[in-house]
């Protein structure tokens, strides 16, 4: 019986069958990838490169090629380019094995001229805290619950609870609903609040805004207050009888769209407010497209990549259930959202995990190298860099395509 699992395990029938599963698996997990979410996707890692089934094909690689080397006598030196071949196979799955369970990823982003030493991890987390009125000499106890890694997907079955408590009072934390590539939104509802929807496009790119009525909104640094006149804020008022005012600290001017009207935006004075016409004033341009408008404000679907997810879970203690919708994802460090159920005040955030480096770099230029004739096809990119060790302690560094900067096991 041993020598025939040896015979089997060690023949090259099974090799074969196996680089053909293999083949077949990693072509389907590649088309996974490309037709659905951001690549990889957690759907294709969830049912092909994270499964155990696949583990199981790279531990019998290793087995097959090892025992090969042995049972053919690959060691003679008339057989070395077979050896070689063996050998380097082994070599790629062990080291593949190594950076999979001991290694981790990330991305760090910097601007040009910026340093930085965190970058943030490859996988999601939910991270949750507490705060209650427990306290030890004076001090409200904060009960931090271990990050729970979550790899979510439209087309997974997403399921998840967590069980804990706060100085013994239970509480609960269920998922609810997934949303890739989500944006916030107005869902029109006649039951809902109202919200004053703002388009601006301070960096460049359209971005909508739906402010609350009596509430006010930081967009890059210039507040929107809508029926809540705040000081040095644009404040929009709307009177019973619909009619719209602006009043704005700067200085400024708008164009009517319908037709092309021009007019003035005089500081700290009360006018007519335009819908559907651009005003620009403090380094920024946006428009007000259209009258208040009553609904729910949360987490829809975009119909761009967005680079961000929505989770929604159900947060529950002593009795009481509250929804919270969490916006984040890979490669995303929210802020906390809170919610308060049950005497107790919980903060939750999505996203990713954000570690430390032994060094800083700071990025002193940026290449991108464009094909002749072409304005958005890029050939080439560069990254001139300098890492710093300690301040004393530092040297400069390129990086392109196949010259990977290596330091400090990094």
């Amino acid at each position: 019986m041993q020598k025939r699992l040896a015979a089997f395990l060690f023949s090259t029938r099974l090799t074969a069958t196996l680089f053909i599963v293999f083949a077949i698996a990693m072509a389907v997990g590649t088309f996974m990838d490309a037709s659905y979410d951001r690549p990889p996707s957690n759907y294709a890692r969830e049912w092909i490169f994270n499964a155990w089934w696949f583990e199981a094909i790279m531990v019998i690689f290793v087995i097959n090629f090892t025992g090969n080397i042995f049972r053919f006598r690959l060691y003679r030196k008339e057989k070395w380019a077979t050896l070689l071949l063996h050998l380097s196979f082994i070599l790629i799955i062990v080291g593949a094995g190594i950076t999979r369970y001991i290694g981790y990823e990330g991305s760090m982003l910097i601007r040009e001229g910026a340093t930085e030493n965190t970058f943030l991890s490859e996988k999601t987390y939910l991270n949750v805290f507490i705060d209650g009125d427990y306290k030890i000499d004076g001090v409200v106890q904060r009960r931090q619950i271990p990050m729970e890694e979550l790899r979510l997907s439209e087309r997974l079955d997403n399921d998840f609870t967590i069980n804990t408590d706060y100085n013994k009072q239970p509480v609960s934390i269920r998922y609810k609903n997934f949303i890739s590539h989500a944006e916030e939104g107005l869902v029109p509802s006649e039951t809902g609040d109202e919200y004053l929807k703002i388009v601006e496009a301070g960096d460049g790119n359209r971005h909508d805004h739906w402010v609350k009525v009596g509430e006010v909104m930081n967009i890059h640094n210039v507040l929107f207050a809508v029926n809540k006149q705040t000081p040095g804020a644009i404040n929009i008022s709307i009177s019973e009888s619909g009619e719209y005012a602006i009043e704005a600290p700067f200085e400024g001017s708008f164009m009517r769209m319908a037709d092309q009207f021009r007019g003035e935006v005089v500081a700290d004075s009360v006018q007519p407010l335009n819908l559907r016409s651009l005003y620009q004033m403090a380094n920024m341009a946006f428009v007000f497209p259209e009258p208040v408008s009553k609904g729910t404000y949360k987490a829809v679907k975009s119909e761009e990549e967005t680079g961000v997810d929505a989770l929604v879970v159900e947060v529950s203690s002593n009795g009481e259930t509250k929804e919270i919708e969490l916006m984040g994802g890979q490669f995303q460090a929210p802020d906390p959202r809170a919610v308060e159920v049950g005497g107790l005040k919980v903060y939750l955030t999505y996203g990713s995990k954000k570690h430390e480096l032994p060094f800083s770099i700071t990025l002193n230029d940026f290449i991108a190298d464009k094909q002749p004739g072409t304005e958005k096809v890029y050939s080439a990119f560069k990254s001139k860099v300098t890492v710093n060790n300690t301040e004393q302690d530092y040297f400069d560094y390129d990086i392109y395509m196949n010259h990977v900067l290596d330091h400090q096991g990094y």
